[in-house]
This record gives structure tokens, C-alpha cells and sequence, in this order.
């Protein structure tokens, strides 16, 4: 069943559950308020649409190297306590990010924000991964997704209020501000979060033997690994390309209002909250591969049709919807499936190293719709963007294993796995 999966956990699973969900909502919270702050910042800074974009392709870049490096540390002293720095960094430099005055210091303050983002989701994915049952696995790492949708909400909502009773030149720097209430979170995980089982079996394995931060480029993971990098640029390419540019397109090209943008935002943000579940049971159901290639090929359609097409503002609303469950459905199922791809001494570097370094290729997109809209229309430049990324996530999972329910204690890594004219017949 979708959702029977939660009745299933035992305790320390739900804890650990809600702690990766809550870091997650929490980070989408403070990475989304600067989306919403773009159109303010624009006309309050004069900034231009490609130093938009530069200011949304820095904090994946620096992400990508966040991830990797609390991958590594988390390899090292291990998954929550690095968990909670990630969660205090980003709280951090949201929050200073409200005392910016110009371009470059918020340039500044947001790359440096970027480290605990990239970082965050690292960890938590290769915590949440280690501690669930693999028969569900698929569907409690995708959940995670959801508490992106959440977060995003709440500061859809904290955003709408703000810019109703207060002026708009001071609404962006409240929003982040705010940024360092995820801190708090912090002492709760402090006090109920148990390290995963499987790492604590791993480090007494290996008795404080030095790891290689470079392992994963290591002959018997290379290929696995860049692999598992082109499809995460992929789905992010496509995905930061609508999130980042999506309240720019509702305001600046169909010329909404700020509440409006707001509903529009709220439709589009609760097929995120389904999309989170809906890869989950795919993916446990139909298997990883064929989850991402057939919500891939209808992402670039439904892309496609809402940026392209000459639809009326009803459709563009219900449409809103799918792009959301569409969305989250790729990104949800990067979790589970890259702790699957690789061993537990090297697997929170992995899955730092693959899912962030993905954004930052896939970061580019943002700043390729800046400049591609100098020449042509919002709308055409963002779907050109994100269709070509969703085609890399097709091609991607079609190269990768298969690893539905596999065992994350006994991985075989890609010297010893089928050939994918195996894995086709």
C-alpha cells in the first residue's frame, strides 16, 4: 500500500524518519525564500535577470562541494552528528543573508548557506536509507521529498502574509531572518536520534582505519559514480530550472498579482507533496529504473505544454499540479537509490558527491534561462532548459543497475553487476 508503510516502522525508524523530514522541509524553507525574494530584489537592486540566475547557480555549486564534504565527515564521525551541523550552518547564513545590501554580499552570504544545503540532504538520505527496512525503502526515502513541499509551503504562506501588511522593501529581509529558526531543530535531534545500525557495524569493522576521500572515483566505483552524476544533473537541471524561475514566470509573463502568485504557487507545491509518495510506491513497486524513465518522459511533456503552448490561466493552474508531482517524483527517488548504488565506507561521500555534484551541472540551467530569455521569451528559454535535462534522466537510468530492495550491507559494485544488454534481456 502507498501509505501503509509508516505503520510499519518501529520507533527509532519514526524518529528518524521525522528528523530527515523536518531537516528537509526546514532547508526547502530557507532555499525558497530567496525564489520568492527574486522579483522584490530585481526591482529594489535593479538587479538583472542573469545575476538572478548567477545568484541561483552559486548556491548549487557550493552545494555540490557542501554535500561532498559532509558526505565525507559523516563517513568519518558519523551521520547525525553532521546532520545537525548541516542544519545549524544553513540556519546561519539564511539568517545573515537578511543583513546583505547589494549583489555580492548576498552572493557571499547565500554560497556559503549552500554548503549546509548540499549538505543536509546528504546526510540524511544516507541516515534515513541505513536505518529502514529495504522492502520499503523506496517509499520512506521518497516521503522525505514531501518535507521539501512542506517547507516550501509554509514560506509560500509566510511570504503571502508578509507582502500583504508589510513593505516589500523590507518582506525579503524577514524572510530570512527567519532562516534561523531550523536551528532549534538541532537540540531535538541532539536528544532522540540514534546513529544508524549499519555504520555502527561498519566503524567497528574497521577500527579507525583512514578512508580515502577520493574512493569513489576508485576504479570499482567510477563508473557507477558518473553515472549516478548525470542523472541527478539531470533531474536537478530541470527541476531547479522551475523551481528558481517558476514566481519570476507567474509574475513578470502572465502578470499575476502577488496573491495570485501565491495560489498559483500552493497548487503547484501540493503535487510536490504527492509526488514525494507517488515515487515511492513506484519505485518499490515497478523498480528504481523505470520509475525515473516514465516520470522523466512526462515531466519534459508536461514542462513543454506549460511554458510553450498557448494555454488559458485555468489549465496553467491544474498543470501546475502535475509539474508538481512530477518534480518531486524524480527528485524524491534520488535518496534511496543512490545509497543503494554504493557500500557503507564510502556511501555518505557517494551520495554527497552524486546527488550535489548533479546540482551543480544541473545549476547551470537556472543561469542558461537568464541569459537564454535576453534573446527569447521567459516561458520558451525555461522549457527548453528543463526538457533537455529531463531527456539526460532518461538516458542516466537507463545505464544504471537496477537495485529494488537490495542490501545495503552486501553491495556488488559495477565490475560484478550484468551489462545493461544483460539487464535488458
Amino acid at each position: 500500500m502507498m501509505f501503509q508503510w509508516f505503520t510499519s516502522l518501529n520507533k527509532v525508524e519514526k524518529r528518524t524518519f521525522w528528523a530527515c523530514f523536518s531537516g528537509w522541509g526546514l532547508d526547502a524553507m530557507d532555499t525558497q525564500m530567496y525564489a520568492l525574494s527574486i522579483p522584490t530584489l530585481i526591482a529594489l537592486w535593479g538587479m538583472t535577470k542573469g545575476q538572478a540566475g548567477i545568484l541561483g547557480t552559486t548556491v548549487l555549486i557550493m552545494a555540490a562541494l557542501g554535500g561532498w564534504i559532509a558526505g565525507i565527515l559523516s563517513d568519518r564521525y558519523g551521520r547525525v552528528r553532521i546532520l545537525q551541523v548541516t542544519i545549524a550552518w544553513f540556519s546561519l547564513f539564511t539568517f545573515l543573508s537578511a543583513f546583505t545590501d547589494s549583489f555580492w554580499q548576498l552572493l557571499l552570504t547565500r554560497s556559503l548557506q549552500g554548503l549546509g544545503f548540499g549538505g543536509e540532504w546528504a546526510v540524511g538520505a544516507v541516515l534515513i536509507s541505513e536505518t529502514i527496512n529495504p522492502q520499503v525503502r523506496g517509499r520512506v526515502v521518497g516521503a522525505l521529498q514531501a518535507g521539501w513541499a512542506l517547507g516550501y509551503g509554509i514560506t509560500v504562506i509566510i511570504a503571502t502574509l508578509l507582502f500583504d501588511y508589510f513593505p516589500a522593501d523590507i518582506v525579503w529581509r524577514i524572510l530570512f531572518a527567519l532562516g534561523l529558526l531550523p536551528a532549534l531543530l538541532v537540540l531535538w535531534i541532539r536528544r532522540n536520534i540514534e546513529e544508524a545500525p549499519l555504520y555502527k557495524k561498519e566503524q567497528a569493522a574497521d577500527k579507525g582505519q583512514s578512508r580515502n576521500i577520493w574512493e569513489v572515483f576508485a576504479p570499482s566505483f567510477r563508473a557507477t559514480t558518473l553515472k549516478a552524476i548525470l542523472l541527478t544533473f539531470g533531474i536537478y537541471g530541470g527541476n531547479y530550472v522551475m523551481i528558481t524561475w517558476l514566481p519570476a514566470y507567474l509574475k513578470l509573463v502572465l502578470h499575476l498579482s502577488i496573491n495570485n502568485v501565491g495560489g498559483y504557487l500552493a497548487i503547484n507545491i501540493l503535487g510536490s507533496f504527492a509526488g514525494a509518495f507517488l515515487n515511492g510506491w513506484m519505485a518499490d513497486a515497478l523498480g528504481r529504473r523505470k520509475t525515473f524513465i516514465i516520470i522523466a518522459c512526462c515531466q519534459a511533456i508536461a514542462v513543454g505544454v506549460y511554458t510553450m503552448a498557448p494555454i488559458n490561466l485555468t489549465i496553467t493552474l491544474l498543470l501546475g499540479f502535475v509539474l508538481g508531482t512530477l518534480q518531486s517524483g524524480t527528485a524524491a527517488g534520488t535518496g534511496a537509490f543512490i545509497a543503494e548504488l554504493f557500500p557503507t565506507r564510502v556511501r555518505g561521500s557517494a551520495q554527497g558527491l552524486c546527488g550535489n555534484a548533479g546540482r551543480a551541472l544541473g545549476a547551470v540551467m537556472p543561469t542558461m534561462v537568464g541569459l537564454l530569455s535576453i534573446k527569447l521569451d521567459l516561458g520558451p528559454a525555461m522549457g527548453i532548459c528543463a526538457c533537455a535535462s529531463y531527456v539526460i534522466v532518461v538516458i542516466a537510468a537507463m545505464l544504471l543497475p537496477e537495485t529494488r530492495g537490495r542490501d545495503l550491507s552486501n553491495i556488488v559494485m559495477e565490475s560484478d553487476q550484468p551489462t545493461a544488454m544483460e539487464r535488458i534481456q
